[in-house]
């Protein structure tokens, strides 16, 4: 209570449950170009992966928590950053993404422009279903 000081916080990784870590590898070392790490020899199996100064934790638990819908901007997700939208836009396309798919297909592609946020966004399925949002926020 009242001034006392507050330690400085940072994300410094975002943790995702998958299946299967070579395919979880894949996707976000084939679409995203994010590049593996040092990983100590954990008791599970899992990977690490840098995205910029931060990172990507993947992590196998067959027995987590997985979703079963499409994609829902509004459920538990995380963003990454670009500064070329189009770019990305056009990379998802070529791995068979589309806005066109139904909103159950795991290659739906949902993008908004025009939003309140004040930039563009759009949001995949990664392949355990995770929610990846992709968004061109300014600095």
């Amino acid at each position: 209570p009242g001034e006392e000081s507050v330690a400085e916080l940072m994300l410094h990784h975002v943790s995702l449950v998958t299946s299967d870590v070579a395919r979880s590898l894949a996707f976000y070392g084939e679409i995203f170009g994010l590049r593996p790490l040092s990983r100590p020899d954990f008791a599970i199996e899992g990977a690490w992966l840098a995205c910029g100064d931060r990172q990507i934790h993947l992590v196998r638990h067959p027995a987590g928590t997985f979703r079963s819908a499409g994609v829902d901007n509004n459920d538990g997700h995380f963003a990454f950053r670009t500064d070329d939208f189009d770019e990305v836009l056009s990379r998802l396309a070529a791995y068979g993404y589309r806005e066109d798919a139904a909103p159950d297909d795991p290659m739906f592609l949902m993008v908004k422009r025009s939003d309140p946020a004040g930039f563009s966004q759009l949001y995949i399925l990664d392949p355990d279903r995770n929610v990846v949002e992709v968004n061109d926020a300014p600095i």
